[in-house]
């Protein structure tokens, strides 16, 4: 009898341990489209495109190209790997493919495969580069001469700065590319993902970027992030990347939730930019950077309207403009290394146009700093003394005539 309940017990936990794994599969491969259209729809627009159906169109500015704008390359164990610093990266950069249209720029494709990154590669002397795979593209044809790209897809960087953070400074102009195409062959190095079943393409080999560069080429590890996103830190890319089924669990391919229709859709330039993660994309430092250099370029504009308006000078007036501090503390200190002394004699409590001592006369305003009205009428002060030698003349002269 006891024989007996060790052995149902036994046969409970192994139908337990049966099952957790099965359910657990069933969660991770419940992943389906949706999730693409839900996540990236507040980044971009989902049209529907010719011959692909519903593609993203990302808001990101005309200059935006895929695995060139605001990211850099890593070595994982799946090979070179692309970290995008936007906030949408862990999606367009590793499921799907890009493909480029003359009116609406670049688009997405998606996909439920996940790679490293989907994009050829090619060496020259003293050069690699990489283009974005186009949609349907299996790896035997991308590695094959027929496949061709437009010229201006392809971006290289000089072999020495490749594994450099800031990648995005170092790219060479595009009107070379035909130059270092031809003289460039086509880097078919792949790698196989046995749990998801995939072959990648792996990139240029880290031994020889190691040599080249100079720099030890430290790979980082992959981890599985529960959740939409990334993070790059203490050499580990947390990344969201879940097996994704096209169809949800109704058995029905997913749709966007907002289409939008493919004539409304604007030109790249004519777009508004949706700001990317302010934590990573370095456009976002350089705007700060270059505000406190702005009152030193509006100065002069301010400088040449002040004349025309006289009436501003009145210190009655100037009492009332105390709500803008913020202009005199960026632009006074400037004017006191150029010209301490018309600073300090003409209308410190005019702060909003601190400016206006360069037009004043610095002679007369040391004269007449309680009385700024008398500066204006300059004219005035000059015609009355050569005209009182001619008054007190004329009688002598009479008096002389007449003796």
């Amino acid at each position: 009898m006891r024989s007996l309940k060790i052995f149902a017990l036994f046969a409970v936990l192994n139908t337990v341990a049966w099952i957790i794994p099965q359910e657990a599969s069933a969660q991770q491969g419940g992943v389906s489209f949706g999730v693409f259209y839900d996540e990236l729809s507040p980044y971009g627009q989902w049209v529907d495109y010719p011959g692909y159906g519903y593609v993203w169109i990302p808001s990101a500015g005309p200059d935006f190209a895929p695995y060139s704008s605001n990211g850099h390359w890593i070595w994982t164990d799946y090979g070179w790997t692309w970290v995008s610093g936007y906030r949408w990266g862990w999606a367009p950069f590793h499921y799907g493919r890009w493909d480029y249209d003359d009116s609406y720029g670049w688009f997405w494709v998606p996909d439920n495969e996940w790679g490293p990154s989907w994009v050829n590669w090619r060496r020259a002397d003293g050069y690699y580069g990489w283009s974005p795979m186009r949609p349907g593209i299996s790896l035997s044809v991308s590695f094959g001469s027929g496949y061709t790209v437009p010229n201006d897809r392809w971006r290289f960087v000089r072999d020495r700065d490749f594994s450099r953070t800031n990648i995005n400074q170092y790219y060479i102009n595009r009107t070379n590319n035909g130059t270092i195409i031809k003289n460039s062959s086509i880097i078919n190095r792949t790698y196989t993902d046995q749990n998801r079943h995939s072959t990648y393409v792996s990139g240029p080999d880290r031994t020889d970027v190691q040599k080249i560069t100079g720099r030890t080429i430290q790979p980082v590890v992959i981890h599985d992030n529960e959740r939409p996103g990334q993070n790059l830190k203490n050499g580990q890319l947390q990344i969201y990347r879940p097996q994704v089924q096209m169809n949800g669990d109704n058995g029905q391919r997913p749709v966007p939730s907002k289409v939008v229709n493919l004539k409304d859709v604007k030109r790249p330039s004519e777009r508004n930019t949706v700001n990317p993660n302010p934590n990573v994309n370095p456009a976002n430092k350089n705007i700060q950077k270059e505000q406190p250099v702005r009152p030193s370029n509006i100065n002069p504009a301010i400088q040449k309207k002040q004349p025309v308006q006289p009436s501003q000078i009145n210190p009655v007036k100037n009492n009332n403009n105390e709500n803008r501090p913020v202009q005199q503390h960026n632009v006074i200190p400037s004017i006191k290394k150029r010209k301490a002394q018309p600073s300090r004699s003409v209308n410190p409590p005019n702060k909003g146009q601190s400016p206006q001592p360069r037009v004043v006369n610095p002679s007369n305003s040391r004269g007449n700093e309680k009385q700024p009205q008398n500066v204006t009428p300059r004219n005035e002060n000059v015609e009355p003394r050569p005209s009182q030698p001619k008054t007190n003349e004329s009688p002598k002269e009479q008096r002389k005539q007449e003796r």
